[in-house]
């Protein structure tokens, strides 16, 4: 006798058990350029996008400047495939400037502008749809505050300040966090940058990144569905086994460990099986079923939301990414 048809919902919370699946879950995610810079126009964007695919989640994703521009940072949309945007004004440049980050209202300005965001996809899509919200850890947002350069400079050589402006965006992320609980989120897709060994050192992510990753991971604790992102190529992925997160996704197609390896390590689910660049961009539809599939079967099936190591980059063919929508129909 067929499963019985879950809706998204309970579809990831079984995942989550472990428990009887009638399909593998599926989510893919993308940048919306442009529609980025205002609430409205984000919000309908993704709906949209939900409304063609008919994900088992939505990832809101809004520029990584949302959470750092009521800082001052300025950034522009220069046409990257991935969707993202180029920093060119930075606000941090000598030590002190660490200590003058003030502690934001996270109900105003670029981050209020967000949580409205969300707040519009939610009433729109209803419970069924679960939707989590991007946030970024405290290093990462460091970084887009000073720049990837001169942060590796500045915490080797004047840690203590690089430390003290760690502790006031933990602060505001931890709040921020409080108040995405308000709009009935279902959790937060929490991007991890710097765990990476081409990068700092383990002591030095255990310094400046772990540390503040679980002070702002215990205000997202009560929500059911926070994934992990760990970012980049040679990730420090024995690092994050502990973390409490429902879900991992990294680069799972391009650097160790594989899909199986990861499922083996992480005690919870795994999310990936899909390369981005070769296979959603220039492969075609019967490519990108054939490697969905071959990930369900690496995985058996289970503990596994089949998905990309990060975003979809815009130029990914509308085909491609309905294949990857029905590669989990009708097995």
């Amino acid at each position: 006798m067929a499963n019985q048809k879950l809706n998204s919902r309970a579809r990831l919370e079984a995942c989550i058990s472990d428990s009887r699946l009638d399909r593998t879950p599926v989510a893919l995610w993308r940048h919306f350029p442009v529609d980025d810079q205002q609430a409205e126009k984000l919000a309908a964007a993704t709906i949209n996008y939900q409304r063609n695919f008919d994900f088992d989640f939505v990832k809101v994703t809004p520029a990584s400047s949302f959470c750092v521009k009521d800082w001052g940072v300025l950034d522009a949309w220069n046409g990257s495939s991935e969707g993202t945007r180029d920093y060119h004004t930075y606000v941090i440049h000598n030590p002190e400037d660490w200590l003058k980050l003030t502690r934001l209202d996270v109900n105003k300005g670029y981050l209020g502008s967000q949580l409205k965001c969300l707040e519009l996809i939610i009433r729109e899509l209803g419970p069924e749809v679960p939707v989590i919200q991007t946030v970024f850890n405290p290093l990462s947002q460091a970084k887009n505050l000073v720049s990837r350069d001169l942060l590796l400079v500045h915490l080797r050589r004047y840690p203590d300040a690089v430390e003290a402006g760690l502790r006031i965006i933990s602060d505001v992320t931890r709040r921020f966090i409080e108040a995405v609980k308000n709009t009935q989120a279902a959790g937060i897709f929490y991007a991890v940058q710097h765990a990476q060994y081409g990068l700092l050192s383990s002591n030095e992510y255990l310094q400046f990144g772990k540390q503040f990753d679980l002070e702002v991971l215990e205000s997202a604790r009560e929500l059911w569905l926070n994934i992990l992102h760990l970012h980049g190529e040679n990730v420090m992925f024995d690092l994050f086994r502990d973390y409490p997160v429902q879900v991992i996704n990294w680069h799972d197609q391009d650097t160790p460990p594989s899909l199986a390896e990861g499922l083996e390590q992480f005690p919870r689910v795994v999310c990936g099986g899909l390369q981005r660049e070769k296979t959603m961009v220039l492969g075609t539809p019967e490519q990108v079923i054939n490697e969905a599939r071959r990930a369900i079967r690496e995985t058996g099936g289970k503990r596994h939301i089949l998905g990309t190591g990060c975003v979809v980059p815009i130029t990914a063919p509308f085909g491609n990414l309905m294949a990857a929508r029905q590669s989990v129909e009708n097995r």
